[in-house]
């Protein structure tokens, strides 16, 4: 598919989706919780429909509607095929872990995409906790060979290639025959995943100890219960829609808690680095639009507010400077590279130095651009595209179906003026 946008306005209220990672780790708390949960309003997107999908194929049973998922946590059966996480790198890492409570053994893949996701850390983490497993080389197919239970121990992993690897092992920790003890080998990035993580696993009974730097993790034999909860709204969504208030208008994202632990919360306090007019009332965030200034960031631990930010910089007055990128090569894409490619196309300066992006702000000019199948790059390209000088088209727009499947819907209900949808 492919959609056109032109310059003009983004004026309205609007809801963000629900959070993408917290369903995730709800489905999967779900799971292992014997007895049935109710998880309400969950995103139905690409990324959790693959989550939903290969947890019915090892025996869970997931019922309800796109407002309110039945979970039914029973012991996990040995799948009948290989497990299929499509393009979701949070599926593959966090079923994988997973994989080690069936009795027999499971083969996990994906697309294309997800062949170049790293996973070797994890799995050798499952090895030292007792589970047999392998990968190719670094990446997947991943093979585990469960006996249905995990025997615990002492884990080393690093800390700076996944937070997902520590997010893994912390699920299926409790379930081990012994205290469980995960320490890392170097600084956690994105260490808000790992709390989000924590967090949804405190609602269904279970509690992981941290240490204060987030670096050691001790887990004692504990059980899944149980639970009614609710997905809370897409800080990594809603930046989008946040962005196109800031530069293009006046925009009301609804369904947005100040206090979550989603790392891409961060956004608000990056716009507001930025000279951005911001409103904050109760779980409504406004922007309305404001010449904004170039910012020097660390995106370490919210690597998924990258394109979103490189778009905001790209407008901005002065330069920017980007830092902690180094994981965005792991992304869907290499989503660093894929950026500055497509900035430079719209006739966006920019200069890489390593893991550094520095970009100069100006004016847009439009133009193709190819997200290469990224989500993220999608929806901030879109963005930019409201503010360019000429049409902007963009390529294989229905990627955004990974994370957020109604973003063209929700443009157009804020006056975006976009054809191909």
């Amino acid at each position: 598919m492919i959609v056109r946008i032109t310059r003009g306005e983004a004026e309205g209220r609007i809801t963000a989706p629900s959070s993408k990672s917290m369903t995730h780790r709800m489905l999967l708390c779900s799971a292992l919780a014997k007895g049935r949960s109710i998880v309400r309003a969950p995103l139905d997107c690409d990324d959790t429909r693959a989550t939903r999908r290969v947890l019915g194929e090892m025996g869970i049973k997931v019922s309800g509607s796109h407002s309110l998922w039945e979970v039914e946590g029973e012991t996990f059966q040995r799948p009948a095929t290989e497990l299929h996480c499509g393009e979701s790198g949070t599926t593959l890492r966090l079923v994988t872990a997973a994989c080690a409570l069936v009795d027999g053994v499971c083969r996990l893949t994906g697309d294309s995409s997800l062949a170049k996701r790293p996973i070797k850390d994890l799995v050798e983490g499952l090895n030292q906790l007792g589970v047999e497993c392998e990968c190719d080389g670094e990446y997947p197919p991943v093979t585990v060979r469960g006996t249905g239970a995990i025997e615990g121990g002492e884990a080393e992993i690093p800390g700076d290639v996944s937070s997902q690897f520590v997010s893994a092992l912390l699920l299926v920790a409790p379930m081990a025959k012994r205290p469980s003890t995960i320490r890392l080998t170097t600084p956690l990035e994105s260490k808000p995943y790992v709390s989000m993580t924590m967090d949804a696993q405190r609602l269904f009974g279970v509690t992981a100890e941290a240490s204060e730097d987030m670096l050691s993790y001790r887990v004692e034999p504990q059980e899944y219960g149980p639970s009614e909860v609710s997905v809370e709204g897409d800080w990594s969504s809603a930046a989008y829609l946040l962005a196109a208030g800031a530069l293009a208008g006046r925009v009301s994202v609804d369904n947005l808690n100040m206090a979550s632990s989603q790392a891409d919360r961060e956004i608000v306090e990056i716009l507001s680095k930025m000279g951005a007019k911001i409103g904050i009332c109760g779980d409504s965030i406004i922007l309305e639009r404001m010449q904004l200034r170039g910012i020097e960031a660390d995106l370490s631990d919210c690597p998924d507010l990258f394109p979103v930010v490189a778009i905001l910089c790209a407008v901005s007055k002065g330069e920017s400077i980007l830092r902690g990128l180094k994981r965005l090569r792991f992304k869907e894409s290499d989503r660093l590279l894929a950026m500055v490619e497509n900035l430079r196309r719209m006739g966006v300066e920019t200069r890489q130095e390593g893991d550094i992006l520095y970009i100069e702000g100006g004016s847009p000019k439009g133009g193709v651009v190819d997200p290469r199948k990224d989500h993220r790059i999608a929806m901030a390209l879109a963005v930019l595209g409201l503010i360019s000088e000429s049409e902007t088209t963009i390529l294989d727009a229905e990627c955004v179906s990974k994370s957020y499947p109604s973003f063209w819907g929700d443009l157009r209900s804020l006056g975006v003026n976009l054809s191909g949808v």
